[in-house]
């Protein structure tokens, strides 16, 4: 396993895998796909880092603005990814640290994870790395049908 910046040519992968998350579950709620350029611009604004098992991209973690205007511009969000068989190996940590190491080199005081209410484990996840749940926002998400509740969480850098 390494952890890695993401590359241009790691555009297709990271395609893929997000993509897969946007049909198939709740990690995000939003239900428009990612396309190859939009991660190419992410890419390029050195807010990309990616896993590799071998040769194969299996996650990524990105950061993005938390809110748009100037008062905001200390404080990101992350998202982390990995495909199916990569999960419980440990890789999100790695990840996850890596792009707290980028974002403090990005001048972040503060980083901000939003996770669904259906997902416990990304919970305890961040728990463990130190994040701290700072806020639940009841059915504010729409997917599948149903309400989605979402938790915030942050860690100060």
């Amino acid at each position: 396993m390494k952890v890695r910046n993401a590359t241009i040519k790691d555009r297709q992968a990271i395609t893929q895998i997000w993509n897969a998350e946007i049909r198939n579950g709740v990690s995000t709620f939003t239900t428009a796909e990612k396309s190859i350029e939009a991660v190419g611009d992410a890419i390029e604004r050195d807010n990309v880092v990616v896993v590799e098992h071998g040769t194969h991209v299996v996650g990524f973690g990105a950061l993005s603005s938390f809110r748009t205007g100037p008062g905001y511009r200390h404080t990101m969000e992350h998202s982390i990814y990995l495909d199916a068989s990569s999960q419980g190996r440990g890789w999100g940590g790695a990840l996850l640290k890596a792009l707290e190491k980028k974002a403090k080199r990005k001048g972040t005081r503060v980083l901000v994870a939003a996770i669904s209410g259906e997902n416990a484990g990304a919970v305890q996840f961040h728990s463990r790395l130190g994040y701290t749940k700072v806020a639940e926002m009841p059915e504010v998400g729409y997917k599948f049908g149903r309400w989605l509740d979402l938790v915030l969480m942050q860690k100060m850098l």
